[in-house]
């Protein structure tokens, strides 16, 4: 599945963001805890350059911890980057974020200089939802579906820093079909942008193989189906996802799987860890050189 979605206020946001980088001095870029490689745009690491970056792995209580761990060693061994994972409950330590900006550029810029902080993320990472408890007041609109901010704006921060708000942005086309089927399970993804049966079947199959005993707990299973069909099909008569006849209605299966993951309600799963990329790159390699 190669996801092509990449909407008109997308190509003008990166635009305009090639154009203010040369006057940011930190970009702070927010990621999916659950996809940390998935919902890190490559553009980003193109657009910031050197400048020092802070990426924030939100969302961070429904995310596998050992899986979000490994994902802040892998990131820092980055240069000038700082990992850290949060959720929007963690208020105390999101308002710290001024400071450690302050702190990572010490010594480049004087302490009463304005700094401009640049604050990118893919659409539904909860990039909003960190800018209002930053500033203290509701300023960036927070939304369920992807796509919410659509504007630029500037937000003046404690320690004489000016956030520089940017809309959500996904790369122009995303090559490798696993990527554009982690967005689209996480949500990210428009539901419409393509075949909702689809997502939640390979979101079946992988917690099927990654998270066993926490898909029998959730839906009270005897056993572990064999096959992502035949989870949708348990979800399907658990949950009243039978139509008249007996016969199984998946979408209604594949919304309960979908939404349940999607609110924390099977666990703290992660849908990609730092091995499991390392594996595929390596494999691609193989191929590409036979």
């Amino acid at each position: 599945m190669a996801v092509n979605w990449y909407p008109g206020h997308m190509h003008k946001a990166r635009k305009k963001i090639k154009e203010i980088m040369p006057q940011i001095d930190l970009v702070i870029e927010v990621m999916d805890a659950r996809i940390p490689y998935s919902s890190e745009n490559p553009l980003v690491t193109q657009l910031r350059e050197s400048r020092p970056c802070i990426k924030i792995l939100n969302k961070d209580d429904l995310a596998d911890p050992e899986s979000t761990k490994a994902w802040m060693d892998h990131f820092e061994l980055e240069t000038n980057v700082k990992a850290i994972a949060l959720d929007k409950s963690r208020k105390g330590q999101i308002r710290q974020l001024p400071a450690l900006c302050r702190k990572m550029l010490a010594g480049r810029k004087g302490p009463t200089r304005t700094l401009r902080v640049l604050i990118m993320g893919i659409p539904n990472v909860g990039k909003s939802t960190l800018i209002n408890i930053l500033a203290g007041k509701i300023l960036a609109k927070v939304g369920d579906e992807p796509a919410v901010t659509k504007q630029q704006q500037r937000i003046g921060l404690d320690n004489n820093i000016e956030l520089i708000d940017s809309p959500g942005m996904l790369w122009p086309r995303m090559k490798d079909e696993d990527i554009g089927y982690r967005l689209a399970v996480s949500g990210a993804i428009k539901n419409t942008a393509l075949e909702f049966e689809d997502v939640a079947l390979y979101a079946a199959d992988y917690f099927i193989s990654a998270y066993p005993d926490e898909i029998i707990s959730r839906y009270k299973l005897n056993s572990l189906p064999e096959s992502g069909i035949k989870l949708l099909e348990a979800i399907a008569k658990k949950r009243g996802g039978l139509r008249p006849g007996g016969e199984i209605d998946l979408h209604k299966a594949s919304e309960v799987l979908l939404h349940e993951f999607r609110l924390g309600k099977l666990g703290r799963l992660s849908l990609e860890t730092p091995q499991m990329i390392l594996q595929k790159a390596n494999e691609t390699e193989y191929l590409d050189k036979q």
